[in-house]
C-alpha cells in the first residue's frame, strides 16, 4: 500500500508536531518522511507540487493531492489513522482543546521575534511580550485544568501542537537567558511535562541550540550571515560533532570554524 509522503525539515517544529501525533498512534512507519535541505534551493519538482510555496511540512496523499499547514495536517492524520483517537471526542472538550490550540500563533511569533532580535534596546520589551503569552496560557490552564498536568488527563492534540515549540524555546533559555517566570507555575508544569513525554523525543536541546544559532544572529531559514559560508542548519558536519555555540548573542557572530561547520 502506498503511504502518504511528508516533505519536511527534521529539526522544524511544525514537522515535529506530525511526528509526535504519529508516535502517539504507533503509526510512525505509516507515513514516508522525505527530508528537505533548507540550505539549498528547493527542488523544482517539489515547488511544482506546492505551487511555488516553500513552507514545510507538506503532505502528498497516495493519489497525488497536496496538503499544507501543520495544524491542517494534524487533523488529516487524525482522520486517516483514527485509532487511538488523540483529539477530544466530547463536543465541549473539543472546543476547549481548539481554543487552546488557537492561542499558539501568538506564542510562536513572540518566541521567534525574541530570538531573532538584534537590537539590545528591544530585549526587555520582547521578554515582556513572551511572558504575556505564557501568562495567557497559564490563565487558560488555571481555568480549565488547574490541578492537572496536561490540558486533559493525557497528552493530547493540544500538546502535539505546543510541545515542539516548547522544545524550540530552549533557544531562548540558551541565547537570551529567558525562562517562564516562577509565578506562572501551571504553564511551566505543562511545558516541562510536554518536553519530557516519550512520544516527543525526536529532537534534543543540544540539536535545537546548535541548529538555531543563526536564528539568534538574525538569519532564519538557512540564510547565510555575513562572513559565513555555511548555515547552522546544514546536515554535515552532523550537529553531534559540533561544539556548543557561544551563549552571548551580542558579541558578534562566531565563524564557521568556531561552530564546527568548516
Amino acid at each position: 500500500m502506498t503511504r502518504p509522503i511528508v516533505y519536511h525539515i527534521p529539526v522544524c517544529p511544525f514537522s515535529q508536531r506530525l511526528e509526535i501525533l504519529l508516535a502517539l498512534k504507533n503509526k510512525v512507519d505509516a507515513v514516508e518522511f522525505r527530508v528537505v535541505d533548507i540550505t539549498r534551493p528547493r527542488d523544482p519538482a517539489l515547488l511544482a507540487k506546492t505551487r511555488g510555496t516553500t513552507a514545510l511540512p507538506v503532505l502528498e496523499t497516495p493519489d497525488g493531492k497536496v496538503i499544507k499547514e501543520s495544524l491542517v495536517l494534524l487533523r488529516y492524520l487524525e482522520d486517516i489513522f483514527p485509532a487511538p483517537q488523540i483529539a477530544q471526542s466530547d463536543p465541549y472538550a473539543r472546543v476547549v482543546e481548539n481554543m487552546l490550540i488557537a492561542m499558539e500563533g501568538g506564542l510562536v511569533n513572540a518566541g521567534y521575534r525574541f530570538v531573532m532580535n538584534q537590537d539590545h534596546a528591544k530585549r526587555e520589551d520582547l521578554a515582556a511580550a513572551m511572558t504575556a503569552q505564557y501568562a495567557q496560557l497559564d490563565g487558560f490552564l488555571q481555568q480549565h485544568s488547574p490541578d492537572g498536568t496536561f490540558l486533559f488527563e493525557t497528552f493530547g492534540l493540544a500538546e502535539c501542537v505546543y510541545t515542539s515549540m516548547f522544545m524550540r524555546f530552549w533557544f531562548l533559555e540558551y541565547y537570551e537567558d529567558y525562562d517562564i517566570p516562577e509565578n506562572l507555575g501551571r504553564v511551566k508544569r505543562w511545558r516541562d511535562a510536554c518536553r519530557a513525554h516519550p512520544a516527543a523525543q525526536q529532537v534534543s536541546e543540544e540539536e535545537i541550540v546548535k541548529s538555531y544559532y543563526d536564528y539568534a544572529q538574525g538569519a532564519g531559514n538557512g540564510a547565510l550571515l555575513p562572513g559565513r559560508k555555511r548555515s547552522s542548519f546544514v546536515f554535515e558536519p552532523h550537529w553531534k560533532t559540533r561544539p556548543w555555540p557561544p551563549r552571548g548573542k551580542w558579541n558578534g557572530t562566531a565563524s564557521d570554524e568556531a561552530l564546527g561547520l568548516a
